[in-house]
């Protein structure tokens, strides 16, 4: 295996694990410049890419570097050299670039929309577990501005939200190729907000979404607990409306979860079509592999795409990355792996799985679900937005993980077992009463089980 070829493999698997923005934004432009037995120099564009490597994905890149050749144990990163790309290229090549080292489609997108061409309703694999969501999306596709609008998806990480977001722009582009469309992550839409605010080009700023036709924001749920963008955002959000422009929006909760986000809001997202996008069953995961490996044209038996769909159940994005390692296995030895091979490239799957549902788990999922620090959680507060979630984290540790009281009361800030007891037994009698702590809860459970070792 070549320096090209076992960087091709690692980013095969980092993209399908971080977001697109973080993928496009920190990857770009890396390589292997140096190779021994143990250790593999990776150069990056600029100092910066090289500090954010090493303190933010140095664990899973060395992670996935040994699982593809275990003898190496150690990175290092140094920024890009001009003269050292050239010389490993050939001279009928250019130097390597991005685009040379995978088929980097995650970055092919239209400039004016935003849009992505690879997601279209045509490789959408739809079950019962996104159907509601498809049928919708598909409708406003072809009638934007007059049905389910607005539309607001909202489903765990990995399981096709994005995907839907885009072929229904990219829908609308082909059947309306007048309608100007708009797809942006929130986080870009706050960061455009921000530099428009220093810049004093807000007026500009607001033009640009307001003159859209179909405006798309994917994962609104980064709107809470930022006033100004939440302020702009129900401001062109009712522009939009009144000229019934069509509105798309995503999230991974439902708008009455999401902490920190105004009622005027809220109101608005429940005001059209709510549609759930949950985890895909074992005939769906099949459907989506053999999809997937009829697009790239790869070749693998039914029992090997038996095994992945069995082991991964929870997250189309990581089925994509088990694929792209068949994929990588496959090229790099000339051969299409065997189940018995297979299930040594993914037992880190089986044995990873059970470490996830743990009492720091669950601590760190509900800190993160209602917005709050885990030292809150674990403090003496009596304030009500940490005491709620404090019920509820207890709850959780007693319901799922069967921990004693004492114990509960102990991780839960040294609180006395009786403070325990009080939380569990009070959830379960408003679970009786309240649908929507029901759905809030499971939720929570979905987010603590849904999270896998990175393949």
């Amino acid at each position: 295996m070549n320096k090209k070829e076992l960087w091709e493999a690692v980013l095969a698997q980092i993209q399908f694990n971080i977001s697109r923005a973080s993928f496009a934004t920190w990857f770009k432009d890396t390589h292997i410049i140096s190779r021994n037995k143990k250790k593999v120099i990776v150069s990056v564009p600029s100092h910066f890419s090289q500090e954010w490597l090493q303190n933010k994905y140095d664990r899973i890149i060395l992670k996935i570097l040994h699982s593809l050749d275990n003898q190496i144990k150690e990175i290092q990163y140094t920024t890009s050299q001009p003269s050292l790309e050239i010389a490993e290229a050939p001279t009928s090549l250019p130097a390597v670039s991005i685009n040379n080292q995978l088929e980097f489609q995650e970055l092919q997108i239209n400039t004016e929309t935003n849009l992505n061409p690879r997601y279209t309703f045509e490789n959408f694999v739809v079950g019962p577990f996104n159907e509601l969501a498809q049928a919708a999306g598909w409708a406003i596709s072809k009638n934007p501005g007059v049905v389910y609008n607005p539309l607001f998806v909202y489903g765990g990480v990995g399981l096709g939200k994005t995907h839907l977001l885009q072929a229904i722009g990219n829908e609308v582009v082909k059947n309306f190729p007048s309608k100007k469309i708009k797809y942006i992550p929130s986080e870009k839409f706050i960061s455009g907000l921000v530099a428009a605010i220093k810049n004093h080009s807000i007026e500009d700023f607001k033009i640009k979404y307001r003159e859209a036709d179909v405006l798309i924001i994917d994962d609104v749920q980064f709107l809470a607990g930022k006033d100004k963008s939440q302020e702009e955002f129900f401001h062109i959000f009712n522009a939009l409306y009144e000229k019934n422009k069509q509105i798309a929006l995503s999230s991974d909760r439902p708008p009455k979860a999401i902490p920190a986000l105004e009622e005027r809001l809220k109101s608005r997202f429940e005001g059209g079509m709510i549609a759930d996008i949950g985890s895909p069953d074992f005939e769906t995961r099949m459907a989506i592999l053999k999809t997937k490996t009829q697009e790239r044209r790869l070749d693998f038996s039914e029992k090997v795409l038996e095994y992945i769909a069995s082991v991964v159940q929870n997250n189309i994005r990581q089925l994509e990355g088990a694929l792209n390692r068949l994929a990588a296995y496959q090229k790099l030895n000339s051969q299409s792996p065997d189940i018995q091979i297979v299930q040594t490239l993914f037992k880190n799957l089986i044995t990873g799985s059970t470490k996830v549902a743990n009492y720091k788990k669950v601590i760190q999922v509900v800190s993160e679900f209602y917005d709050i620090k885990q030292s809150d959680l674990l403090s003496s507060s009596r304030k009500k937005e940490v005491v709620r979630p404090r019920q509820i984290a207890m709850y959780l540790l007693r319901e799922n993980l069967k921990s004693s009281y004492p114990s509960i009361g102990r991780r839960l800030g040294g609180k006395d077992h009786t403070t325990a007891i009080y939380a569990y037994e009070k959830i379960v009698k408003e679970l009786k009463q309240s649908e929507s702590l029901v759905e809030e809860i499971n939720y929570i459970k979905q987010r603590i089980y849904s999270s896998l070792d990175p393949l």
